[in-house]
């Protein structure tokens, strides 16, 4: 599939956001072909020339594109749930120009000839740009390494078991012991497994709604052990979609320590507690479950403080058959990609925090973290961007995602905070306000 080259695009009266440089104020950007050319506050002066194309931003904000970190893709074996073509075009409409893929596909993303398929599809389809994660068990299975040094030279960014906990310590400390040595990640769902035959948070409400809970200790438990074994072996570690109090000072704790640990979290846990699972609505049936309002307030106070520095989508996509079953029944996971950027927002439109620190642990933070050239302004970067007007009120409505799964907590939820064009490697992937006439203006005003 050949794409055509852009040419010279100028983006004139924006806000630029860019955490990666502190930057945030008036500012222009300057993009050739495929990369940022310049960046400045007064960078044309009112003078373009006629040979570069004009988008004006009206004073809508111009950051890098998103990083999301935690994406399951299914394809390959699921497509029926989601498929590359369609999560980049879920991804793109939510501002996402990059996105790293859980290895939980069939075949499972543990050898070479997987992991080049899913790049192969990915540069053909030419939306998000895709990355993997390898396995850290061949098939998943928690027994065996898998050859992680392979997948590395291959392209794996980091290495995980996806949602699955790497439940036996003496293979979590190999594998931290054998990644150390060629500076690889490790990234675990900590939840101790035999802790985690539940279907939501434990507590009152489960116990009034007649379901089996999964006790916050879940997540603590295997937190506690994994930071040991981190200690232990001088490995990297990071823990994903943390959704507890406790967790968030035990990763506090271990930062103190000069550990090598990090962490992340998903929209669902800051920004919805256990109510949200209401009349046994499975659309909210997540791993880990949803917590209580104390957890979810240490959540936003994490992300506050900077203990937890990133924030990903967690998209975990299925079809009807697997959500539209009573709740013990269906499947865990909500889509996440086409909300991200709107239900991050609520943190800065809730003031917990300025808009620059929401949009760093969407871009340079995880970027950072995966050891990305991406997730930052910078002249000479790919010119990947994202223009968004985080005023504008619109309500979530699934049934209209791109994405081919419509299970979001999020459906009817009203949400602030509007994508209106996504550009990738400077091509406008995403645009709905047709700006790809030249020349191209922004005209949306804020809401």
């Amino acid at each position: 599939m050949s794409v055509a080259k852009p040419g010279r695009i100028a983006y004139i009266n924006a806000r630029v956001v860019d955490p990666a440089s502190g930057f945030d104020g008036p500012g222009e950007v300057l993009t050739s072909g495929q990369e940022i050319l310049d960046i400045g506050s007064k960078l044309f002066d009112g003078k373009v020339s006629a040979d570069t194309q004009v988008v004006d931003c009206q004073g809508m904000c111009l950051a890098p594109g998103l990083v999301d970190m935690r994406v399951q893709l299914r394809e390959p074996g699921e497509e029926h749930k989601e498929s590359l073509k369609s999560a980049g075009e879920a991804a793109v409409a939510g501002g996402v120009t990059t996105m790293v893929c859980l290895p939980n596909t069939n075949p499972v993303v543990d050898d070479e000839p997987t992991l080049e398929f899913v790049a192969r599809r990915a540069r053909q389809l030419a939306l998000t740009k895709v990355y993997c994660y390898g396995a850290v068990t061949k098939g998943l299975q928690g027994k065996e390494l898998a050859e992680m040094g392979l997948l590395s030279k291959a392209g794996a960014l980091a290495f995980t078991d996806a949602t699955r906990a790497i439940a036996d310590a003496q293979v979590m400390r190999r594998a931290l012991q054998y990644a150390a040595t060629f500076g690889l990640m490790i990234v675990q769902h900590p939840e101790e497994p035999t802790l985690a035959g539940g279907v939501m948070n434990a507590g009152e409400i489960a116990t009034r709604m007649g379901l089996s809970g999964i006790p916050r200790e879940a997540e603590i438990i295997m937190l506690e052990r994994d930071i040991r074994l981190t200690a232990m072996t001088g490995g990297r570690y990071h823990a994903a979609h943390i959704s507890t109090a406790d967790s968030v000072e035990i990763i506090a704790r271990a930062k103190k320590q000069g550990l090598n640990v990090t962490c992340d979290t998903a929209p669902f846990y800051f920004s919805l507690n256990e109510l949200a699972v209401g009349d046994y609505k499975t659309f909210a049936k997540l791993s880990p479950p949803l917590r209580n309002e104390q957890d979810r307030q240490a959540i936003v106070a994490g992300l506050k403080s900077g203990v937890i520095d990133a924030i990903a989508s967690d998209h975990a996509p299925h079809d009807q058959d697997s959500k539209r079953l009573p709740f013990p029944q269906a499947a865990f996971g909500g889509s996440g990609l086409e909300t991200l950027l709107a239900v991050s927002l609520d943190l800065f439109h809730n003031g917990d925090m300025p808009l620059i620190e929401v949009i760093r642990r969407l871009t340079s933070g995880p970027a950072k973290l995966l050891g990305l050239e991406a997730g930052r302004l910078t002249r000479g970067q790919k010119a990947d961007l994202v223009i968004f007007n985080p005023d504008e009120s619109w309500k979530v409505i699934a049934d209209a995602f791109k994405s081919k799964s419509k299970n979001s907590p999020f459906d009817g939820r009203p949400v602030q905070g509007r994508v209106l064009r996504t550009v990738i490697d400077g091509r406008a992937v995403y645009d709905v306000l047709g700006a790809a006439q030249a020349p191209a203006r922004l005209t949306a005003a804020k809401a």
